[in-house]
């Protein structure tokens, strides 16, 4: 009895202190976008004097000051991201589900070098072949173009991986062998059944893909040069690049505003998660 009742209370503290762990992380997540929206409301001198918790008047004020900026097209460059953004998501994670069910499914003769050519992509740094990548862009005068930005997505060896993992847990062979017997071809074998199956990873990966791409700064600032293709960044940086009287206030209205598509983007694919965990556990 004495036995039972010290496991009880041990496993009570470990649950009480896994909760107080995440409980404190999400604290600490959460304060850093508490903090980011407090001194977005606050004046440029107040934020360099010192950090309060009480949120300031000037929202209106650093809005307007940052609409003002010429060389600063906010919502043009908000678009521009989000088109870059939601591409690359879109591609990427369908292309390399598309891909990873190809080297999963059929047995050719080169599926295990196309496998482990793949992998070996991805322990080459994109800066490593930044330089070349950008020559390459230029001699096809492709510069000052989204294209660059988007097209080179479909091949994401990372994501590959990860839809790899996913369908040899997840993806019976019976189910596919089920629907060749019915008469269905190959590829609405995949859009039909295997998409569907895949959808909580698809979610994360889109998820991924997107902040990676949003957040991209290298790549976009070699070959964006006209105002009206820049990205939230590229905008960010030549805020920050503004000598001592930079206004703190607008640079923090802006990544204000450089941090809200991504959220919105997670709460809406959060959900396809959820319901895929929520599927396998129920089928489990």
């Amino acid at each position: 009895m004495k036995l039972s009742l010290k496991g009880r209370i041990n496993r009570t503290l470990k649950t009480s202190a896994s909760y107080f762990f995440l409980v404190f992380l999400a604290f600490l997540c959460l304060f850093v976008f508490y903090a980011l929206l407090n001194n977005s409301t606050r004046y440029n001198a107040d934020i360099r004097r010192e950090f309060t918790l009480i949120p300031g008047k000037a929202f209106a004020y650093n809005f307007r000051n940052l609409r003002k900026m010429d060389f600063i097209p906010i919502f043009r460059g908000l678009f521009n991201s989000f088109i870059i953004a939601s591409s690359v998501a879109v591609l990427s994670s369908y292309f390399s589900a598309l891909t990873a069910y190809g080297i999963h499914m059929y047995n050719f003769r080169l599926r295990k070098f196309a496998y482990v050519f793949i992998l070996l992509l991805m322990m080459v740094p994109t800066q490593l072949a930044a330089a070349g990548f950008v020559k390459m862009m230029y001699d096809w005068k492709l510069t000052d173009s989204f294209l660059p930005l988007i097209v080179p997505s479909v091949s994401s060896p990372i994501i590959f991986f990860f839809m790899k993992k996913y369908l040899e847990a997840n993806l019976p062979f019976e189910i596919v062998e089920s629907g060749r017997i019915d008469g269905a071809s190959e590829l609405r074998i995949f859009h039909q059944i295997i998409l569907p199956i895949m959808k909580p990873a698809l979610a994360v990966q889109a998820i991924f893909a997107f902040v990676s791409s949003w957040n991209n700064f290298f790549i976009p600032a070699l070959l964006l040069s006209s105002r009206s293709k820049q990205t939230v960044p590229i905008m960010i940086g030549l805020l920050r690049s503004m000598d001592d009287r930079t206004d703190l206030g607008m640079i923090y209205m802006m990544i204000l505003f450089g941090v809200i598509p991504p959220v919105i983007i997670y709460l809406f694919l959060s959900r396809f998660i959820i319901r895929g965990v929520t599927f396998g556990s129920v089928k489990g």
